[in-house]
């Protein structure tokens, strides 16, 4: 008597289903629809010739001039923020936004193109504000950085060059993310409210206000806990912690799930090593442009001195 094929043909089609599921969880990224934020020195070796891939150096020309990893380009950071005039503009303050789109189209970046940011020599705060600056452009998503920088690339050997190429030109169509900029007015909007998470970047001297970093006030804003943003690197590689060692830190300046998190510094450049170090994380975040330098020379805000987020 043959036995029935049902319970075969049924086996057959579990497993069939089974592996499909477990093929598609291997291939799904991370988190869909966005490139990697950061990429190691043998991802990026493995990827170096892809036809996306827009690398760009960040830091001093001579470094890159002495040798960049084939194919980058240099990035003046200049060229992404408003000329400083005393008085008038800050120190470091986001351009318009045709600027930016001509700088980075100039550099070789399109709408559907992989930018891999890295650093020549231990320019951490720099590399994060080009990224803050490129999510703010709206191809955030489409933006990576090399974890280590250029020291990490050629501490494993990996060879650079010295040849510069022209690349062709880009085409970005910008949809700028207003949402990530914090002002003055928003911040001082949302002080001491339970949803919002507002840390201060700077050495801690900056934050009690023992130490005057040269503007009109010391302290910090009221509310704001102090998570140095030196802090979630690695000062021997210049490589960023791990994730479980990054959401202690977070956990420790009161950042949860679901709060909306803005970080500042001195100029609005170190604070946005805490920005990516948040995206990174899974958090809402912001960034105050203005940063220490425009709250203190508003005597109308308030600021808090000693160590204590809320009192004198």
């Amino acid at each position: 008597m043959k036995k029935p094929l049902f319970p075969a043909l049924l086996l057959i089609f579990l497993l069939a289903g089974s592996l499909s599921s477990a093929q598609q969880k291997t291939a799904s990224p991370t988190s869909a629809g966005r490139e990697p934020m950061l990429v190691t020195v043998d991802w990026l070796a493995d990827h170096l010739n892809d036809a996306s891939l827009v690398l760009l150096q960040i830091g001093d020309k001579k470094d890159y001039d002495k040798g960049h990893i084939a194919g980058a380009q240099f990035l003046e950071y200049e060229s992404i923020s408003t000329p400083h005039n005393h008085g008038v503009t800050l120190m470091l303050e986001l351009p318009p936004v045709e600027q930016l789109v001509s700088v980075f189209e100039r550099l070789g970046v399109s709408n559907r193109s992989h930018i891999i940011l890295y650093f020549g020599t231990n320019s951490v705060s720099p590399t994060t504000r080009v990224y803050w600056t490129l999510d703010y452009l709206g191809i955030g998503d489409r933006t990576s950085i090399l974890n280590g920088g250029l020291v990490a690339w050629e501490a494993t050997h990996h060879a650079v060059s010295t040849e510069i190429k022209q690349p062709a030109k880009g085409s970005i169509t910008p949809a700028p993310r207003k949402e990530i900029v914090a002002d003055a007015e928003w911040v001082s909007h949302h002080l001491n409210q339970p949803a919002v998470t507002i840390i201060d970047a700077r050495n801690h001297e900056f934050y009690n206000g023992s130490q005057s970093d040269g503007n009109p006030r010391s302290g910090h804003i009221p509310g704001a806990t102090n998570l140095v943003y030196l802090d979630v690197v690695d000062q021997d590689n210049n490589k960023f912690k791990s994730p479980d060692a990054l959401k202690e830190l977070f956990r420790a300046a009161g950042v949860k799930q679901g709060n909306t998190m803005v970080s500042y510094c001195h100029i609005g450049q170190r604070a946005t090593v805490i920005y990516f170090t948040a995206k990174m994380l899974g958090y809402d975040a912001k960034m105050y442009d203005g940063s220490w330098e425009d709250w203190s020379h508003r005597k109308d805000l308030p600021i808090v001195t000693g160590e204590s987020p809320t009192k004198q």
